[in-house]
């Protein structure tokens, strides 16, 4: 594997208002890419060149509104030259002198979102509707079920065809055919940026890449009529998600890397083998979600450089150039002239910029202080996000701030669970909780000095809902705070899917009454994540989903006065009737319920617990051992007397008692689901067997999988 060394370079910081996008604009004349477009928030176009290594503003435009996409484009197989930005329902373009030549207003009902411009194409997504101009003219349209995340389109001219494909939060693909859906395809998490494969589509010019918001990559093949996955980069590690990516030879190899930027900071650099499968050569973690990334020489000639945008506005450099001189034994570093001027130069600079903001400072002091000052809060942008893990069954709650964060304070008014992270350097410190009146959790994250990210992980209880709130503070005068509340909803741990396996037993809950489908789509939207605000075109409605804890399925499938759901798993189809009955009533509208209840379906749910039941029961076995045999060890001071699984048990008690620290109440969690399974199968059968609860633990406590599938049977009789 080729060794990429590669030193950071910061070139500067454009502001503090956030989200930024950013590109690199290409020079005929040379073969270095001098100027970079920055547009951020507040509707301000920024162009910065580098010459010798400075920093020198072009051009920059007066702010309007907030301008969410930043794309090139030009004449159709030449350089793109020319900057377009998406503004509210507008796209306007700019030439990389600042001139305007574009003002064009859509007219559409939604904001701009997602943009990709290609010749005199312009392909444009708002939340759901997708729109294809040519020559700004209308040319087709489609409206999608699900958000839309990224709008990209297949290299023209090298297909027969324009063929724009849509990111989906529903975990699908969507290739579009003028106005009408060509076909979809399923990716194994929310697609949230694509890329073109090379920048070229590969040797066909129909492969795709996508990242999504669960930190994988991979490339599809998008032909006319049979789309394939090539390959998909796991998430082994857990890291965060996939904000942005680019194509750019790095490595110098005659072959194009893939660069990759994510939600909790990481830049990588991925090379392909001989059989072209991605391999890792570079990694390197930044302090803030990385919003874009390109590569390019940009700076000085012959050296590749990767320049990243974060969310606090820096834009960041990492260069193959060599930075410094390796010094020898007794040799002295020599510091040429114009190096020892910028030096001198920048330390002027940076006091200069202290004595600014000293006497800001004091102003705002005095003003403050005065009688006849008015109080104002101070304004600062939040970037979070609350997402469901697969892996793992847990939700990852993501809090980014400009500036730095002085406390983090959970409140819940549902029982969760926090579990530990890695990344994660605050220290937490748990309050009382009054249970009894609804108040679950009270957590405060203290960060430490210039933490301007926070990553914790909750898992949640199915049946229990509420609301997840987080009171953000940053270090700002005077003291000012932000509220964020995050539903966890009655079937939280169940995940989007398009795959149902129909060969299992199915238990069926059937509602009937007068409802609308906007209606029971809002019950359902309640109860489940991932489910698309507004009601999705059609008449009928059907939805798949995946337990992520236990791997049983739920089918949803509705329409306007009926709705039926089908699950393997009982408890599913009990809190399903539960909520729904008391979202209805709420309303006032009167349910008709029916059931059928398949017997056969408890042994199948059982034996999908069983390994994780057996694993936990193993793991906490394990970890009560440890500190006898550790005991043991000390007072014989020869372990051969022991057999080798208690050997095994003390050579690897740091990793295991690490493990049963990060799943606090895994045991208990699913002692709970087999519990509540139990309780729901003898209720739709009109029978209260809470009496026979301590039976069943007694079980679970000498388990054996037999022994309590023949306890589901007898009903402990």
């Amino acid at each position: 594997m080729m060794e990429l060394n590669l030193t950071r370079k910061d070139y500067l910081q454009v502001g503090v208002t956030s989200p930024r996008t950013m590109k690199l604009l290409p020079e005929k004349k040379s073969k270095i890419q001098q100027k970079i477009a920055v547009a951020d928030q507040t509707g301000v176009l920024q162009c910065f060149g580098l010459k010798k290594g400075e920093i020198v503003p072009l051009f920059k435009t007066l702010p309007t509104h907030k301008i969410t996409r930043l794309e090139l484009g030009g004449v159709l197989g030449s350089q793109p030259d020319k900057i377009f930005v998406a503004t509210g329902s507008e796209v306007k373009g700019y030439t990389k002198k600042g001139k305007q030549f574009l003002g064009f207003d859509t007219n559409l009902t939604e904001s701009i979102k997602t943009m990709w411009v290609c010749g005199s194409h312009l392909f444009l997504g708002g939340s759901y509707i997708f729109n294809h101009y040519i020559d700004c003219k209308d040319e087709n349209y489609y409206l999608c079920s699900d958000r839309i995340n990224d709008v990209s389109c297949l290299p023209m001219p090298r297909v027969t065809e324009v063929t724009p494909v849509l990111a989906c939060q529903d975990r699908v693909l969507r290739v579009i055919e003028k106005s009408n859906l060509l076909y979809e395809l399923e990716v194994s998490g929310p697609p949230q940026t694509l890329c073109v494969y090379a920048n070229d589509g590969g040797e066909d010019g129909e492969e795709m890449l996508y990242g999504t918001a669960d930190g994988k990559v991979g490339l599809v093949q998008l032909n006319r009529t049979s789309p394939s996955h090539r390959w998909e980069i796991p998430n082994e590690k857990r890291n965060g998600g996939i904000l942005c990516m680019d194509n750019y030879d790095i490595t110098s190899d005659g072959v194009v890397d893939l660069l990759i930027g994510r939600d909790d900071g990481i830049l990588e650099v991925y090379g392909y083998d001989e059989a072209d499968e991605p391999v890792l050569r570079f990694t390197q973690t930044l302090s803030e979600s990385v919003s874009s990334v390109q590569g390019g020489v940009v700076a000085s000639a012959g050296y590749d450089e990767i320049i990243a945008c974060t969310y606090a506005g820096w834009i960041q450099g990492l260069t193959t150039e060599p930075q410094h001189k390796e010094a020898g034994p007794g040799d002295s570093v020599k510091v040429s002239e114009e190096s020892n001027n910028k030096i001198t130069a920048l330390k002027q600079e940076l006091e200069e910029m202290q004595q600014k903001v000293l006497q800001e400072r004091e102003k705002y002091h005095y003003a403050a202080m005065n009688t006849k000052a008015i109080s104002a809060v101070p304004q600062f942008n939040i970037n979070d996000r609350f997402s469901l893990n697969k892996d793992d069954a847990s939700y990852t709650l993501s809090i980014e701030v400009q500036i730095a964060i002085d406390n983090v304070l959970l409140q819940s008014d549902v029982p969760i669970d926090l579990l530990d992270v890695d990344k994660n350097s605050a220290v937490v410190s748990y309050s009382a909780c009054d249970s009894e009146n609804g108040n679950f959790l009270l957590a405060t994250y203290r960060c430490q000095a210039n933490t301007t990210r926070l990553e914790l992980k909750v898992r949640s209880i199915e049946g229990q809902y509420g609301t997840l709130q987080a009171y953000i503070t940053p270090r700002l005068q005077p003291k000012t705070c932000q509220v964020r509340q995050y539903q966890i909803k009655p079937l939280s741990l169940h995940q989007r899917t398009h795959i149902l396996d129909d060969t299992r037993q199915m238990n069926e809950l059937k509602l009937t009454g007068q409802f609308s489908l906007a209606e029971i789509h809002s019950w359902v939207s309640f109860c489940l994540p991932e489910i698309p605000e507004r009601t999705p075109p059609g008449d009928t409605i059907n939805f798949h989903f995946l337990s992520t804890f236990l791997d049983t399925q739920l089918d949803c499938f509705y329409k306007q006065g009926e709705g039926t759901f089908r699950s393997d798993n009982i408890s599913t189809i009990s809190i399903l009737k539960d909520v729904l009955t008391k979202e209805a009533t709420k309303r006032k509208i009167n349910l008709n319920i029916s059931y059928e209840l398949k017997d056969d379906s408890i042994p199948l749910t059982l034996q999908r617990i069983h390994p994780k039941l057996e694993y936990q029961l193993l793991l906490a076995k394990k970890v009560q051992l440890i500190d006898a045999l550790k005991e043991l060890e000390i007072h014989e001071g020869n372990l051969d007397f022991m057999s080798p699984e208690y050997r095994q048990i003390l050579e690897d008690a740091d990793k295991l008692q690490t493990e049963y620290k990060k799943q606090p109440c895994h045991l208990e969690r699913l002692y709970g689901m087999i519990t509540d399974l139990f309780i729901d199968k003898f209720k739709f059968k009109g029978s209260n067997v809470k009496t026979k609860v301590p039976q069943l633990l007694e079980v679970l406590d000498n388990y054996e999988l037999q022994n309590l599938v023949d306890f589901f049977a007898t009903g402990g009789l």
